[in-house]
């Protein structure tokens, strides 16, 4: 893995293209998720484009890429901000240079399935992602982000600094460092075998995201994670609150995690909101380096800016 590079910071009156990489978003939830970039003070940017559907998906993939292709191209826009997640976003990479991602590095923002884009940027072009709110988000205003660590990250040429929500807990103790990298586990999962593979550093901080899958298939999916050398090769473990991910019998992702990730070497932590979450959603910037203190006072030192 090259040495990632950082955006430029956001600045007010930054124009940001709003895109739609995966699942198309009803119109009144865009419009409400445009309007929240308004109040961050950055200028949206979009065409009919981030509107389009065709069924499960926001239009083809060929136009899908081509409007992320001509963002990253355009000098005038800042950043990039998805719609929402859903699927989709996987079929954009052949569709992409990565020389010409790391050439020009600029702010990409998404979750869920946007895991495939990001973990490509990251351990694939060496370019630092933004693990955090999409349009459909934004939309809800406080209730559906946290605004100190989105402007925190993308606009502070600065370390964020101490992350210690409340309600993370200690799965296993200690403290590690590293390079932070993941997102969504049924992404992650979905990249290896594929020329896009999700490929970390020794030694890297994994973050875990996932929503709705059943106890058995967090088990399989971190089982196969663990059989495939990526969370030995880690340092510590970061769980997102996987909600919905509960059986009938009162199993829970929590209960399989701490299961299988009891003989970790490392500290564990579960719960923290970036992602899919029940309330407000933190940004997490992705290949930057990071303490994960699974102590007292459980969370994630971010140690390096962001943007520059």
């Amino acid at each position: 893995m090259t040495s990632l590079r950082r955006p430029p910071a956001l600045r007010r009156g930054d124009r940001v293209a709003v895109l739609a990489p995966a699942s198309p978003i009803e119109r009144a939830v865009f419009e409400r998720g445009v309007a929240e970039l308004r109040n961050l003070g950055f200028e949206p940017v979009f065409d009919e484009r981030a509107l389009a559907a065709s069924g499960y998906l926001a239009g083809p993939a060929a136009q899908r890429a081509a409007a992320f292709r001509q963002a990253w191209e355009d000098p005038d826009i800042a950043g990039i901000v998805a719609v929402r997640g859903g699927y989709g976003s996987a079929q954009l990479l052949p569709l992409l240079d990565a020389a010409a991602l790391r050439r020009a590095p600029k702010a990409v923002l998404g979750c869920s399935d946007l895991t495939a884009l990001l973990a490509y940027l990251t351990t694939g072009c060496g370019v630092v992602g933004f693990h955090g709110p999409m349009a459909v988000n934004l939309a809800q205003g406080a209730a559906g982000y946290d605004r100190n660590s989105l402007l925190g990250c993308l606009s502070v040429p600065e370390p964020l600094g101490p992350l210690r929500p409340p309600g993370v807990e200690v799965i296993r103790r200690g403290t590690a460092r590293g390079v932070l990298l993941g997102g969504t586990l049924t992404l992650l999962l979905a990249s290896l075998a594929t020329p896009y593979a999700f490929a970390p550093p020794a030694r890297y901080v994994l973050f875990l995201d996932d929503v709705g899958e059943r106890p058995y298939r967090i088990d399989r999916m971190v089982t196969q994670l663990r059989q495939s050398g990526l969370i030995d090769a880690a340092s510590a473990v970061v769980c997102a609150e996987f909600p919905g991910c509960r059986d009938d019998t009162g199993r829970d992702a929590r209960s399989v995690c701490a299961e299988l990730l009891a003989d970790f070497s490392g500290p564990v932590l579960f719960g923290f909101p970036s992602g899919h979450t029940s309330g407000p959603g933190l940004t997490l910037p992705l290949g930057v380096s990071v303490t994960v203190d699974a102590e007292a006072s459980p969370g994630l030192i971010i140690e390096e800016a962001a943007v520059s």
